[in-house]
């Protein structure tokens, strides 16, 4: 793997190359970003949205964080990282779609299945299993069914940890609202790395299906 070093040679061939050929996109970019789509993603880096998606600049709103997550809407003090993100694309970015993308292999959801963090000191896995912990609920069906290894149940988790950050998106006040107006709608997908498919969630169903 490449060190940031090893990196600023890409952005030599990204400036000579990319940047230059798509010039006037940047100079409109420069302007201001008006992308549709939001899209709230695992910080992994195995799974790019861009690059899974085939976007170019300027196309989607991302938000990135350890098992794609989105909290409850909350007014307590805090630093809300996530909740920022959402307020700034659908207040101000004015989007029309927000896509929760869960990912195979995902380290948070395994975490938050096994629970080998929980209890664990800040700074000693602390925070991950704080934040994991909202999938507590989630997790005691699927380790009843499932158990608490295995890959059937890490995939259990990661398709439930996107229900569960749509479910939690919907108690945002003005997502609701826009949704129930129509000006927003609510996406799920999960992309397994392991044969690159895509699947999204049939709300109707509630199940995955592979993207054709």
């Amino acid at each position: 793997m490449k060190t940031f070093e090893q990196m600023i040679e890409g952005y030599r061939h990204f400036r000579a190359t990319g940047w230059q050929e798509e010039r006037e996109r940047w100079q409109q970019l420069a302007e201001g970003q008006s992308p549709q789509v939001m899209v709230i993603s695992c910080s992994d880096s195995r799974v790019d949205p861009a690059q899974i998606l085939d976007v170019a600049p300027g196309e989607i709103f991302v938000v990135r964080n350890v098992a794609a997550l989105v909290p409850p809407f909350e007014t307590t003090p805090g630093r809300h990282g996530v909740s920022a993100a959402v307020e700034f694309a659908v207040q101000f970015l004015k989007v029309k779609e927000i896509v929760v993308m869960g990912h195979g292999l995902c380290g948070g959801c395994k975490a938050a299945l096994t629970q080998d963090l929980h209890g664990n000191e800040l700074g000693e896995g602390g925070h991950v299993a704080h934040w994991v912990d909202m999938l507590d609920d989630a997790r005691a069906p699927i380790a009843q069914k499932h158990g608490t290894d295995g890959r059937e149940a890490e995939l259990a988790m990661e398709l439930e940890a996107v229900k569960v950050s749509l479910k939690n998106l919907q108690t945002f006040p003005y997502v609701a609202d826009k949704v129930s107006s129509g000006e927003l709608s609510l996406r799920g997908a999960h992309f397994a790395i392991s044969d690159g498919i895509l699947r999204l969630l049939d709300n109707q169903q509630g199940e995955f299906l592979a993207a054709e």
